[in-house]
C-alpha cells in the first residue's frame, strides 16, 4: 500500500513539473495553425521552425539545462536555447546584452578569456550604452533648441569671459550646491552658446535639466493658469536640478506674468540651480518686471549664491556676417579691379 502511494506521488510531481514547463514554453513565440477538420485555428509554438514537443524533447524536458548549458566555447548555441536567452535578456532590459552575446562569446573564445572576464566585457558594454541612452532622455527631456558644447565656444573672441570659471562650472558642482549663474552681455556674444553649453554638460553629468527663454515661460505660466493647471506646471520647473532661462530682459513683461515668473525664482530658491541669460545690467531690470520692490526680491533670491558671467563685448555674429561678407566680395569678379 505504501508503495503504491509513494508512486503515485512521484507521478503527481512528475506531471507538476511537466506542466510548469510546459507553460513556459507556451509562453514564448506563438503561432497558430489551421486545423483539418474545419474547426477554429488553434495556437502552437514554435521555436525557430520546431513545435512544441520537439522544443520539449531538445531541450531535455529541462529549459534551465537548455539555457545555462548552451553556450560552448568552441560552438554556438542550439536554436532554442538562443529564443529562451533572447526572452530572458528582453525582460531583464538587457538589449545591449541581449545584441552583443554571440559576437562577444566568439571573441572571448578565440582569445582563451575564462568566463568572469566575458561576463565582464558585456556587463560593461552594457553599463555603457545605458549610460549613453540616459544621457540622450536627459538632453531630450531637457528641450534645448540646440544642442552645443562649450568645446565649440571661441573664449578668445569675447576676452571678458572668464574661461577658467566657465570650464570649472562645467563640472557642475554648483548643481549640486543649488547655485545659480547669471551670463550679462550685450546681443550676440554668446550667452545662449555658453548656457546650452552648461546644460549639455549638466545632462552629462546624469542631472536633470530644462530649457526655455524668458517669454515663452511667462506665456506658458499664464496659459496654465487659465487652464487650471498652474500648479502643475509650477511643480515641473521647480523639479529641475537646472533651469536655464534665456533672454531675460528681451522683451517688458506684464504685471501678471512678471508676478508669476517671480514665483518660479521665489520656488526654486535653494531647492534647484537656476541660469539666467540677459542683456540687460541689474539696475535696468526693473523695466522688465516694472515694480522696484518685485525686481529688488527676484535679485536678492537670484544672487544670493550666484556665479556672473561678463559677457559683454563685440556681437559675434554681427563680425561673422561682416567676414562672410568679405570673403564674398574678394570672390567675386565683378568687384575686381578693370583691365587696361
Amino acid at each position: 500500500m505504501a508503495d503504491r502511494v509513494w508512486a503515485q506521488s512521484g507521478d503527481d510531481d512528475a506531471r507538476a513539473i511537466m506542466h510548469d514547463k510546459r507553460n513556459l514554453l507556451e509562453a514564448l513565440v506563438p503561432t497558430f495553425t489551421a486545423r483539418q477538420d474545419g474547426q477554429p485555428m488553434r495556437p502552437i509554438r514554435q521555436f525557430g521552425g520546431i513545435d512544441q514537443k520537439s522544443a520539449e524533447s531538445q531541450c531535455g524536458h529541462d529549459v534551465g539545462t537548455g539555457v545555462h548549458g548552451a553556450v560552448g566555447w568552441g560552438g554556438g548555441m542550439t536554436e532554442t536555447p538562443q529564443i529562451l536567452l533572447a526572452h530572458h535578456l528582453k525582460a531583464l532590459k538587457l538589449p545591449t546584452f541581449l545584441r552583443e552575446y554571440d559576437k562577444v562569446a566568439r571573441l572571448c573564445a578565440a582569445e582563451g578569456v575564462d568566463h568572469p572576464r566575458h561576463l565582464m566585457r558585456l556587463a560593461e558594454m552594457e553599463m555603457i550604452d545605458r549610460e549613453r541612452r540616459m544621457v540622450d532622455r536627459r538632453i531630450k527631456a531637457a528641450k534645448f533648441p540646440t544642442v552645443k558644447s562649450l568645446d565649440s565656444f571661441d573664449f578668445l573672441a569675447l576676452p571678458s569671459l572668464n574661461k577658467m570659471l566657465v570650464l570649472e562650472l562645467a563640472r557642475s558642482d554648483y548643481v549640486e550646491r543649488r547655485e545659480n549663474i547669471i551670463a550679462l552681455g550685450n546681443s550676440g556674444t554668446g550667452k545662449s552658446h555658453i548656457a546650452l553649453g552648461l546644460g549639455l554638460a549638466a545632462c552629462q553629468k546624469g542631472l536633470s535639466a530644462g530649457f526655455i527663454t524668458a517669454s515663452a515661460l511667462v506665456h506658458e505660466l499664464l496659459e496654465a493658469r487659465d487652464e487650471k493647471r498652474l500648479l502643475r506646471l509650477q511643480r515641473q520647473f521647480a523639479g529641475y536640478k537646472l533651469l536655464i532661462i534665456d533672454e531675460l530682459g528681451y522683451v517688458p513683461l506684464s504685471p501678471t506674468g512678471a508676478e508669476l515668473l517671480f514665483e518660479v525664482f521665489s520656488q526654486r530658491y535653494e531647492r534647484g540651480s537656476t541660469l539666467v541669460t540677459s542683456n540687460l545690467p541689474f539696475d535696468e531690470w526693473t523695466s522688465v518686471f516694472g515694480s522696484e520692490r518685485l525686481t529688488g526680491a527676484l535679485l536678492d533670491r537670484l544672487t544670493h549664491h550666484v556665479h556672473i558671467l561678463e559677457m559683454n563685448g563685440d556681437s559675434y555674429r554681427l563680425a561673422h556676417s561682416k567676414r562672410r561678407s568679405r570673403r564674398n566680395r574678394a570672390d567675386d569678379p565683378t568687384d575686381a579691379a578693370p583691365q587696361e
